[in-house]
């Protein structure tokens, strides 16, 4: 039952951890807010002291308008690289305004040398030189150069440069302690820059011209050897034309002998035709030239075939008429042998011809391919003239191109080198400023007090997390494992018997919470009433004591109580109730020096009596643990219904574990906002390992209104307006 209650409340515990944390975020801040505004105003008062001792800085700025130069005289880009200006010009142009050169000259034009914001040996020295020259370290004196050089370094950190994006413009800014110097450097800066540009530009163009110059005599004197080149070689090869008229004549030739040969090829092929039809009639077993298609088709010896035709047919009719031996007969016979060896001796010659015809033909066609590769043997000569030439003519061309390339530049650098114009200018000159614009008094105070305000909350809350007192009921029952029965209100200082509150006041708030906590008693053991109920806490002063003497007069009312002070080592009842710390009590009465009747006192006021600690004895932990002890607890709860036990606090000493163990019932006291966790919890645990009966704990001195605004335990006990209802409870209502 108990282990089941006691993980109950560490799950509530969990679930309100998530989702409070922002408010209780907001408590701790509501708790300390005084504080934290507190610690905010000194560090915002801090800032201001020291904001109004640090030098007001100004700053002045000129604006200056960069142009690229659309002249159409000599460049310095032109004759160097050829590049014109680019989208990078104008980055580069303020880079230029940032130089240390630049810098340097606006230092000497300015005579900053020995100004006080520059001169580093006008300045105040850092404390770290203050004190190496106090040990005795003589610092060496600065030369010339490293003065300078400290100085531009100087002007160059107060320096800025902005350019304006999608525009010209460049805005040059400055920045000191003397309003005047500011604006004066800024427009040095413009003023320096725009010399310089002028400078730099008429440098580099005298320059490019004695350039132009020393370079025109070589280029005048390799186009003359250009020219003398071209002039020797066209008299060495007697060119006299270009390459298309000198190739004319000898084209022309080609062309002729090219379509002989075509013509002298195909005669060849003719003859070859006609003389392999020789060869092969020759190569026969009865050579017969008269089939020959040449043959047949030589006039002469058609004629003569047909002379020998009508001689024959003459024979013919001779023989007819007359014998072989008739004279006529013999003249036509002597005819027809005539006429066939004329025509025999004409086929011979038609063949011969024939051979005679080929063999010329192959030879004019050979002559003729000689003369053709003798024709493209010249034609190939004259154009390797004539790459040469082109060679030569281009060089010539060449090198007189670039001579009045360079004579024309060397005019126009001539022509203008006073004509040079500025690419850029002042727009808007620097002016004085007439406020600072560091330190922003107002912002950097804002921001402290902002910055000072962050501060304070983050140690609050580190207050809180380094906090570790129980606070609240909910930080009760998490970190104690217990219920709390009540919460006992913070008794203020003006009550002089806080012992007796509940007699006193009995309609208070503190005596309501000793009733709550009577109740919450009696709920907790329905079948059994706790008759034995032992009080104690981790450590001293944390309200025990009057806790279980109001709670003996809360039961006195009701039942027969016995209040028992326990804290032999420290008793503090009998004190407070005006008994004498000799008179006799639990000691005597365990030690067996005195009976009950001596023991035992009434309280004035209430029916409840009290048993006092008696003489301190020299070993009361010995004496809780004696038999007698035990059977005294076991001989008054038969006597009365109740005994409330007062014990020495855990942490200190043993007692309490021993009358613990004789107890029905132990209720733990935990001083809010004072008592650490661990101690309670430590405590807790040690009267856990001796088998304690725990009851619940109760949170001792709370600060209700205040535990109602910073941790969130409401209680209409906090509540001023609540307060009159409950005086009249059970009593007279109020409307």
């Amino acid at each position: 039952m108990t282990e089941t209650v006691h993980k109950d409340l560490l799950q509530a515990w969990q679930e309100r951890e998530q989702t409070i944390e922002l408010v209780e975020y907001w408590r701790s801040i509501n708790k300390r807010k005084w504080s934290i505004f507190a610690l905010a105003l000194v560090i915002t008062l801090a800032a201001a002291v020291v904001v109004m001792m640090v030098r007001p800085v100004y700053r002045s700025t000129a604006s200056l308008l960069i142009e690229q130069n659309k002249s159409k005289v000599l460049s310095i880009e032109e004759v160097y690289s050829g590049i014109s200006a680019n989208r990078e010009y104008f980055q580069t142009q303020a880079e230029i305004l940032k130089s240390r050169e630049l810098a340097r000259k606006v230092v000497l034009k300015l005579n900053l040398l020995t100004h006080p914001e520059f001169d580093p040996r006008q300045q105040e020295k850092p404390f770290w030189k203050k004190w190496a020259a106090s040990a005795g370290y003589v610092e060496p004196e600065p030369t010339s150069e490293g003065i300078e050089k400290a100085v531009v370094e100087q002007l160059s950190r107060q320096l800025s440069v902005e350019p304006i994006r999608l525009s010209h413009l460049i805005k040059v800014h400055f920045e000191s302690h003397d309003r005047e110097l500011a604006a004066a450097v800024a427009n040095a800066i413009a003023d320096t820059y725009i010399d310089n540009d002028l400078e730099a530009r008429y440098l580099m163009t005298q320059k490019a011209g004695e350039w132009l110059s020393s370079r025109l005599s070589g280029l005048k004197e390799k186009l003359s050897q250009s020219e003398k080149a071209l002039q020797d070689f066209r008299e060495r090869e007697r060119i006299v034309d270009t390459k298309g008229m000198a190739l004319s004549g000898i084209t022309k030739q080609l062309e002729d002998i090219t379509r002989n040969l075509v013509d002298a090829r195909m005669k060849r092929g003719e003859a070859e035709s006609a003389f392999n039809q020789v060869k092969a009639v020759r190569a026969s077993s009865s050579p017969q030239f008269d089939s020959l298609p040449a043959v047949v088709k030589n006039p002469l010896i058609a004629r003569l075939k047909e002379t020998e035709a009508e001689t024959e047919k003459k024979v013919a009719e001779l023989s007819n008429r007359y014998g072989k031996e008739h004279p006529k007969m013999v003249q036509a016979e002597a005819e027809l042998r005539t006429s066939k060896e004329n025509t025999r001796r004409q086929v011979e010659n038609v063949v011969l011809g024939l051979t005679k015809e080929y063999e010329v033909a192959r030879a004019n066609e050979q002559s003729l391919e000689r003369s053709i590769a003798e024709v493209k043997g010249q034609i190939q000569g004259f154009n390797r003239k004539e790459f040469e030439l082109g060679v030569l003519e281009r060089e010539v061309q060449s090198s007189r191109q670039i001579y009045e390339m360079f004579v024309a530049r060397f005019k126009e650098t001539t022509a203008t080198n006073n004509m040079q114009s500025t690419i850029a200018r002042v727009v808007d000159p620097a002016i004085q400023s007439a406020s600072p614009i560091k330190p922003n008094k107002t912002q950097i105070v804002a921001i402290a007090f902002i910055l000072g305000l962050f501060f304070a909350i983050m140690v609050a809350f580190l207050l809180d997390r380094l906090d570790n007192t129980i606070k609240n009921t909910d930080d009760a029952e998490h970190r104690l494992g217990l219920p709390v029965l009540t919460t006992i209100p913070k008794v203020h200082e003006r009550n002089a018997r806080p012992n007796h509150l509940y007699l006193d006041d009995p309609k208070s708030v503190f005596a309501e919470t000793i009733r709550t906590a009577r109740t919450s008693v009696l709920l907790s053991a329905i079948d059994e009433l706790h008759k034995v109920l032992v009080i104690t806490s981790s450590v001293p002063n944390e309200g025990k004591t009057t806790f279980a003497m109001n709670l003996a007069f809360a039961h006195a009312q009701t039942k027969k109580v016995l209040l028992i002070d326990a804290d032999m080592r420290r008793p503090m009842i009998g004190k407070s109730l005006g008994i004498d710390q000799t008179s006799p009590g639990l000691s005597d009465l365990v030690s067996g020096t005195a009976n009950a009747s001596q023991c035992i006192y009434p309280i004035e006021g209430t029916e409840a009596l009290l048993l006092p600690a008696g003489n301190v004895p020299p070993n009361p932990l010995e004496l809780l643990l004696s038999q007698r002890f035990k059977d005294l607890v076991t001989r008054l709860k038969e006597r009365f219904d109740i005994i409330i036990i007062d014990t020495p606090p855990v942490q200190l000493v043993s007692d309490s574990l021993v009358v613990a163990s004789e107890s029905t019932g132990v209720i733990y006291v935990v001083k809010a906002d004072e008592t650490p966790y661990k101690v309670a919890t430590q405590g807790v645990k040690r009267l856990r390992k001796a088998n304690a009966p725990l009851i619940g704990a109760v949170l001792n001195q709370l600060d209700f209104k205040k535990a109602d605004k910073y941790y969130g335990e409401y209680s209409g006990y906090g509540k001023s307006q609540y307060q009159g209802y409950y005086g009249a409870y059970g009593n007279k209502a109020k409307a």
